[in-house]
């Protein structure tokens, strides 16, 4: 029997249906984002805000683009080229729904595609976009070496996810969460931090730059 507050991806867990409420309500989405996980969205918000920054004709790539709270950075009449990408079309269907919310429909089109194996040309993007989606992934690395594959010279690779690490004190209800999510198949293997950074160099990335707010990190990167 289907237990709808679990499931893969594949199998529309509630999650996904309350994480955009709350990002879209920040009078409940706020408080509720400091109590489960000590962090601050704004930090979100401002990271989304980066996307309407970009030049008309400048491509930006989501992905996973869930029920589409990054589309919350892009600005009505903007110009951009915005491929909203999933594995899920479900997702895919919320995400339009919210272009449609948004005023930005116009820009926003929408792919099936897997991370993992993503099916752009390399250098197709200026910004790639991937907003709590590496902890999702079953294979964090590999979808991090194909996000900046797909990313132009000087272009802007940024994110967030949750991280592993060894949590003490009060942080070990983290670890708690991660286990939850795990054993629900809504989180993926994760990694750590120092881990992605890793990785982002690895793949061509610099200019790394790590945030951690609470249990949710930030991350930011250039391909030179």
């Amino acid at each position: 029997m289907r237990f709808p507050l679990v499931g893969g991806w594949d199998q529309d867990p509630a999650w996904a249906k309350v994480y955009p409420l709350l990002v879209e309500h920040p009078v409940l989405g706020a408080p509720l984002w400091r109590l489960g996980l000590d962090s601050d969205i704004a930090l979100l918000y401002r990271a989304a805000e980066e996307i309407g920054e970009l030049p008309a004709g400048a491509r930006v790539l989501d992905v996973p683009v869930g029920g589409g709270v990054a589309l919350r950075g892009l600005r009505p009449g903007g110009g951009l080229d915005y491929v909203a990408a999933d594995i899920s079309p479900t997702m895919l269907r919320r995400a339009e729904a919210a272009a449609r919310r948004h005023d930005v429909a116009d820009q926003v089109t929408t792919a099936l595609a897997d991370v993992g194996d993503l099916p752009f040309a390399d250098g197709s993007f200026d910004m790639v976009v991937s907003f709590t989606g590496l902890h999702v992934f079953p294979d964090p690395r590999r979808a991090i070496h194909e996000m900046v594959r797909v990313l132009a010279r000087g272009g802007v690779l940024t994110g967030s996810a949750l991280f592993s690490g060894d949590f003490r004190g009060l942080q070990r209800r983290y670890a708690l969460v991660h286990a939850f999510g795990r054993m629900s198949q809504v989180l993926g293997p994760m990694c750590t931090a120092a881990e992605a950074r890793a990785w982002l160099l690895e793949a061509g990335a610099d200019e790394v730059h790590l945030e951690m707010s609470g249990g949710l990190g930030y991350f930011r990167a250039t391909k030179d």
